[in-house]
């Protein structure tokens, strides 16, 4: 009977321990299971003949915490432009609108403590421009997902598509140029190709299984990051030596030019020559082998690290910029890159 009321308790004990380290697991659970509601409103506006919409939107936590992370503008089920929100949970976008029907919502992503949520969708018109133009659309290839995910030395790709816009009113072909701003110190960019060419007959849209010649022109965006290591090939290359210490050839200088200038005077007096050349000789074999020397100094305080591209989330501005030969026509869409 005591055995039994023994064996009880263990399992009494137990259970008990086993409910105790579960508590964590629920908490954490509970703490990354908070909902989310997110506002999208827009508002549009005529700019040289196009719309442009501005995209205001909010994500609050049912917590009363302002929610932080990515949030993408959606139109229908392509991806227009995608930031970070700011401490208060909030973001605003300029987008610009090609003309028709467009069925705006945003997306938020969601954090570490914070789901996921998608606002209601916000119906606006594109008026029809006879200016042609174009819109940039970006779209991840790897990782295949936005926001853009990588670890310091890691590296991702985007699509960068060119939208033409009442290109048949092209008299000549169009010419648009990439670059990107807004990448963590470390990091850089490159497009390939940089410069994209719209002709009149270039496709606005790309229907499902066409060929790429049937769709609107891309450009392959690649984001290189800098991971931490050493730079122990650049420093054999070019190790540091007395040519990086002005210090030193403040002294080596004239030091070499005085013990050669008094060899020369000297030159008629054969012992005083010999001593000069002698000194000479005996302060270039120490400065060969003390910290002047490159190799002295690689060997005992070895090569220099490298930093890494600082962790964090950025957003990235991807802009194309063409001009007619009077003025110049700049479109843009922005993305989230975080950095692990």
């Amino acid at each position: 009977m005591r055995g039994m009321k023994c064996r009880n308790l263990r399992l009494d004990w137990v259970a008990g321990l086993s409910l105790v380290l579960a508590l964590p697991a629920f908490s954490a659970a509970a703490a990354q299971s908070i909902a989310t509601q997110t506002t999208l409103n827009v508002e549009t506006h005529d700019q040289s003949g196009r719309t442009q919409a501005t995209a205001s939107v909010s994500v609050a936590g049912m917590d009363g915490n302002a929610a932080s992370g990515a949030v993408i503008i959606e139109d229908g089920n392509r991806q227009l432009e995608s930031f970070a929100l700011n401490g208060d949970g909030q973001a605003t976008s300029v987008i610009t609108l090609p003309a028709g029907n467009h069925a705006l919502r945003a997306f938020y992503t969601g954090d570490v403590s914070h789901q996921s949520s998608i606002s209601a969708t916000t119906n606006v018109t594109g008026q029809a421009s006879s200016t042609p133009n174009f819109a940039v659309t970006l779209a991840a290839v790897a990782p295949s997902t936005l926001p853009l995910s990588v670890t310091a030395g890691g590296s991702g790709t985007i699509a960068v598509t060119l939208v033409p816009q009442d290109n048949a009113a092209l008299t000549a072909p169009m010419f648009v140029t990439l670059s990107c701003s807004g990448l963590p110190a470390l990091a850089s960019c490159a497009f390939t190709p940089e410069s994209i060419e719209i002709l009149p007959t270039t496709p606005a849209s790309c229907p499902s299984g066409s060929p790429a010649t049937n769709c609107p022109p891309v450009s392959s965006m690649l984001i290189q990051t800098q991971g931490q290591g050493t730079a122990g090939k650049a420093m054999l290359s070019h190790p540091r030596g007395v040519h990086d210490n002005p210090f030193a050839l403040a002294i080596l200088l004239p030091g070499m030019l005085g013990l050669g200038g008094l060899a020369w005077g000297a030159r008629r007096r054969r012992w005083l020559s010999r001593l000069a050349l002698v000194a000479l000789l005996g302060l270039i074999t120490t400065l060969g082998t003390t910290a002047c020397n490159p190799l002295y100094y690689y060997y005992n305080h070895g090569p220099t690290v490298t930093p890494a591209t600082p962790s964090g989330t950025f957003t990235v501005t991807v802009t194309g910029q063409s001009t007619n030969g009077v003025t110049a026509i700049t479109n843009s869409s922005t993305l989230v890159l975080t950095v692990q």
